[in-house]
């Protein structure tokens, strides 16, 4: 009678240190991006890619899992740098390396997919990617990875290659006039541009009182020159018929918002209030830019 007792008790503690086990793996800030903010510079690109070839394709489906997997690894190998430079815990270790084995398998049968049904080639993109992410994890290694704005601009500028990706991908080809390319381009420099403006909202939240016009318009300068420089491109371009004429409308939103928001200073605003107010300007930058693309 005695051993059947132990056989349960030994079932219910391996039970118990399974269910605990698979529970510190499940820790949402392990397996989940946190700086909620940057799924726009990956999900813009990719539905600016796909409503501009028109097409959805169990290759654009591959594409999108492939992509998405690729972006999420990043938490995890984040936690795994910070928990071996003694950052983290080391306990986060094992959950980190838990979702590296998820994304890592997700990511590889999503590029075996694509290759398969012939997009071999959109894998050429993701080659950019490597010495960015491992400069990236450097940073972490040695506690300077904040207030990067040059390497967070060069990153978008990798995620911007899911444009075309998602372009080709949708049409079965590189497409007409490059147009693939001017793509990347103009969600770069969204981005690149959405980055410098954000920091001049964090900027402006250490104003202790409204201070006077000159002084908000010099803090301003660089925000204003990038969206003033993207206005103008996009103007040029759909002028010389390289891109959609209608294209320098979401552009134009942008730059509403930098003179906004210059003449509006965020004194005393939380980063969650100016985070959320620029993913509502870039997804409406989003929607006019496939809108307008189209039209």
């Amino acid at each position: 009678m005695i051993c059947p007792y132990y056989n349960n008790l030994a079932r219910i503690q391996v039970f118990l240190y399974a269910y605990l086990t698979m529970r510190e793996n499940f820790k949402k800030q392990i397996a989940i991006p946190q700086d909620h903010g940057s799924w726009v510079f990956i999900l813009s690109p990719l539905l600016v890619g796909i409503f501009a070839g028109g097409k959805f394709t169990y290759a654009t489906l591959a594409l999108i899992i492939s992509a998405m997997s690729a972006f999420m690894i990043r938490q995890p190998m984040t936690v795994f740098v910070k928990a071996t430079s003694g950052r983290r815990p080391k306990t986060d270790l094992a959950p980190a390396r838990f979702w590296l084995m998820i994304y890592g398998i997700i990511s590889a049968l999503a590029l075996a997919a694509l290759v398969l049904q012939g997009f071999g080639y959109v894998l050429y993109l993701a080659i950019p990617g490597l010495p960015v992410f491992a400069w990236h994890l450097w940073l972490i290694s040695r506690r300077t990875e904040r207030k990067q704005a040059g390497i967070e601009i060069i990153a978008t500028g990798v995620l911007s290659l899911a444009a075309p990706a998602a372009y080709w991908v949708a049409l079965g080809g590189f497409g007409p006039q490059g147009l693939g390319w001017w793509l990347c381009a103009l969600t770069w420099l969204q981005s690149s541009a959405s980055i410098v403006y954000t920091y001049l909202r964090l900027e402006q939240r250490e104003l202790k009182t409204r201070t006077d016009s000159r002084e908000l318009w010099s803090m301003g300068k660089r925000a204003l020159a990038y969206t003033s420089f993207n206005l103008f491109a996009a103007l040029m371009l759909g002028w010389a018929n390289i891109v959609p004429q209608l294209i320098f409308v979401p552009f134009l939103l942008q730059w509403v918002e930098t003179l906004w928001g210059i003449t509006h200073p965020s004194i005393g605003w939380k980063p969650t209030r100016i985070g959320v107010r620029q993913l509502i300007v870039s997804t409406l930058w989003t929607i006019l830019f496939i809108i307008c693309w189209r039209t």
